[in-house]
């Protein structure tokens, strides 16, 4: 029973809020799998998809790999966030002279806002109920 091993060139994590991407790395032609459905089925806003494919765009390496990446918790904004950054992390383990321009885009810092919790004696993380001085 033989099994094929893809071995991959890079290996990277990216979060956003409570989202969670792993992404792995190989030579190809461009295809991008999430979750093992093709990008534009697992993504069907076009902003979400241009979200994930901003750092590729910006270096041109879209068609020189492919991408395979498991994602899990947070919405679809939070998950496209995720691979963004887990997409980063791993080009630049790849060309790390293009770390420069991957910064100056902002696709190198994790983005820290998360949602804030519900505080008790509150309706909501800061808002308050009516105050009713009579």
């Amino acid at each position: 029973m033989s099994t094929k091993i893809k071995t991959y060139l890079a290996q990277s994590v990216g979060r956003r809020k409570t989202a969670v991407a792993r992404v792995y790395v190989a030579k190809g032609t461009g295809k991008i799998t999430v979750n093992h459905r093709e990008l534009l089925n697992y993504f069907p806003k076009a902003t979400s998809r241009y979200v994930v494919q901003q750092p590729l765009n910006l270096l041109n390496v879209g068609d020189l790999y492919d991408f395979k990446i498991n994602v899990g918790g947070g919405g679809s904004t939070g998950q496209a966030g995720a691979i963004r950054l887990g997409i980063t992390r791993a080009l630049l383990k790849l060309m790390p002279n293009k770390r420069p321009e991957l910064k100056s885009a902002g696709f190198v810092t994790r983005d820290p806002r998360k949602v804030e919790r519900k505080k008790y004696g509150k309706s909501g993380a800061r808002k308050s109920y009516q105050f009713s001085k009579r």
